[in-house]
């Protein structure tokens, strides 16, 4: 059977970063199929305590400045005792995050290292759990418009100039584009013949719900031992690494026998486990695509890098993906995108990902069980309790480090912009809720106003003071939030109209 419509967009996956770029498509006009290849959207692993996931704060402004992050942001933990009592939780200070299970406190954070980062709605990291928040970016990719299909995953695809052909069970459908978010085991990636390459793992990671005859052998928390790493609650909720070098993982059912076997080796204590509820293993393969595109069929999220989920980036880097791509996308195909606009997805989100895939590593390389590890350990533990180590580690942990080199004079340029709160007491992201750019003049200049009406429909311009303008006339901001250009004295109307050129075509 065929469907005869020709879609703008195929989405393979309908997780959070196939959801969320469905989204972003959708907010541009565009026509988007998403194809899941599961029946049915609900698993107890994407529940607490198991589906929660830590959110950084490029993840958090993505979600504030379309208009999600209220939803998104609804407390998951009151009915989940599981979840309340989290050993993270139960501290005097008020934790910032981990490297390898290593704390930091955010009272030790210096807040002056990131001088145009404004108070505001989006804080610097927060939780939530997988189930919520597909749900809620579900909800919206439907009520936008989007068409999601369930039980018909993407089997394969032919692509030629002009379009995509997608095979999915019995059916096949026409797209301009595919973008595969179809996980780390996608089947666009593999039918695509995309290169992938990285490290193999070292250690089978446990995720389990267990009941033990005494509860009270395990203490609390995380542990580093001779032979591995576990987390242990007394609601029964396990976490541990075997240096097994991944031999277990998806190669037979997980028992309770064998969950108690690896538990007593792990943990050098004989407890006993009486029974197994709920176990998933996981690795820390960390393999990354060489490219991003190929012809009309992209990747991202798990589909273009995999890695272990330590430090939580995972999700957000896959969201992080989505919101580049997405404006991209949609400008590309409206015929309205300059040269080039496409392949800075790629050009932008590689790097980001080579990062995180060697800051996952890091990780494992501190949780190895040998002397050498535990000494580094010990000096990590110094250095992360030293404001400049605390701060260092938010730096990256938060996502506050993240910039893209847009080659711009101002040093703003290529980072988030700061939600300047505006003098009728609108705030600058939520201007950028319709996924359009922004050209925020400050001074209310007629010049400025002439040449952002060169760009009508692609660059609203704003003239508003602000409550701290932070010492700059104007600024020029990405749909995705992005500063392209920025100006601290009398606006270069060339340099602007350079900037906006690039980024958004001719005017």
């Amino acid at each position: 059977m065929h469907d005869t419509s020709l879609y703008d967009v195929v989405i393979a996956g309908a997780g959070p970063v196939g959801l969320f770029l469905a989204c972003e498509l959708r907010l541009a006009g565009l026509s988007v199929l998403v194809l899941e290849q599961a029946e049915e959207p609900h698993s107890p692993l994407k529940r607490l305590p198991f589906g929660m996931r830590g959110l950084s704060a490029p993840s958090i402004e993505a979600f504030y400045r379309r208009d999600l992050l209220d939803a998104i942001a609804t407390p998951q933990t009151e009915n989940d005792p599981a979840a309340a009592t989290a050993h993270w939780t139960q501290q005097a200070r008020k934790a910032g995050g981990h490297f390898a299970g290593i704390q930091f406190y955010r009272d030790k954070v210096d807040d002056t290292k990131w001088p145009y980062r404004l108070d505001g709605p989006c804080d610097t990291n927060m939780a939530s759990d997988m189930a919520h928040l597909e749900s809620v970016l579900s909800a919206r990719a439907v009520a936008m418009g989007a068409d999601i299909r369930r039980g018909a995953g993407v089997d394969g695809f032919d692509q030629s100039d002009e379009e995509v052909r997608i095979r999915s069970r019995h059916q096949t459908f026409r797209a301009h584009w595919l973008v595969g978010c179809d996980g780390g085991r996608s089947t666009v990636r593999k039918a695509g013949n995309f290169g992938f390459t990285g490290t193999e793992p070292e250690f089978t990671g446990y995720s389990a719900q267990i009941e033990l005859a005494d509860p009270n052998q395990l203490a609390p928390g995380r542990h580093y031992t001779s032979a591995g790493m576990y987390t242990y609650q007394q609601s029964g909720t396990l976490g541990m690494v075997d240096f097994d070098g991944g031999a277990f993982h998806r190669v037979q059912p997980i028992t309770r026998e064998h969950i108690q076997s690896v538990l007593r080796r792990v943990c050098e204590t004989d407890v006993t486990v009486t029974a197994l509820k709920l176990a998933a293993t996981w690795t820390d393969r960390a393999f990354q695509a060489t490219t991003y595109r190929q012809g009309r069929v992209l990747l991202a999220g798990d589909a273009a890098h995999i890695h272990s989920p330590l430090g939580g980036q995972g999700l957000n880097l896959g969201l992080g993906d989505a919101m580049n791509l997405g404006w991209k996308l949609a400008a590309t195909i409206r015929g309205d995108a300059p040269a080039g606009l496409l392949d800075s997805y790629d050009a932008e989100r590689h790097p980001v990902g080579v990062q995180i895939l060697d800051w996952s590593r890091a990780q494992v390389a501190l949780m190895r069980p040998s002397r050498s590890s535990r000494a580094l350990e010990a000096i990590i533990r110094d250095l992360i309790q030293t404001q400049d180590g605390a701060t260092y580690f938010a730096d990256r942990i938060w996502g506050l480090s993240l910039r893209y080199d847009l080659d711009g004079g101002h040093p703003l340029a290529g980072r988030s912009a700061p939600d300047f709160e505006l003098a009728d007491g609108a705030r600058l992201g939520q201007h950028l809720r319709n996924g359009k750019g922004l050209l925020l003049d400050f001074d209310a200049g007629a010049p400025l106003r002439a040449l952002a009406h060169r760009w009508n429909g692609r660059i609203r311009y704003v003239a508003s003071d602000a409550k701290d303008r932070l010492g700059l006339s104007a600024v020029l901001v990405r749909p995705d939030g992005i500063v392209a250009w920025a100006s601290d004295g009398p606006a270069d109307e060339e340099e602007l109209a350079r900037a906006a050129s690039r980024w958004f075509g001719k005017a």
